[in-house]
């Protein structure tokens, strides 16, 4: 069973940056992605950003430019650095996982969830 912790959030206003992280334990396999989703009140879960331990990267078009998405040396922690935010940012971000190649993270039925953090932009 993989874990996920996440950490970062809170609140920030509109042109701001904010910094999410989510570190991972219970791996038994060299092969996943980690990703991050959002929902927003009284919308759809969304797939914002993947990353995959073969070093392949993706991006929900609303935030392309603005949030990057990194995945340390031990591919055991994933960080969304969000820059230039927006209102519609505001949501409930999810760490997520799951085994399998990169074209896996493109999926979004990941078997791995962390428990979410909020995230609010003023404007």
């Amino acid at each position: 069973q993989v874990r996920l912790v996440e950490s970062g959030g809170g609140s920030e206003q509109s042109g701001g940056s904010l910094r999410l992280s989510c570190a991972a334990s219970g791996y038994t396999d060299n092969t996943y992605c980690m990703g991050w989703f959002r929902r927003a009140p009284r919308g759809e879960r969304e797939r914002v950003a993947t990353a995959s331990t073969e070093g392949l990267t993706s991006f929900a078009d609303s935030v392309k430019g603005r949030f990057a998405i990194t995945l340390d040396n031990a591919k055991t922690t994933v960080t969304l650095p969000m820059n230039s935010l927006k209102p519609e940012d505001t949501a409930m971000y999810f760490c997520a996982a799951r085994y399998g190649n990169w074209w896996r993270c493109l999926d979004d039925d990941y078997s791995f969830w962390g428990q979410g953090t909020q995230v609010t932009v003023s404007s």
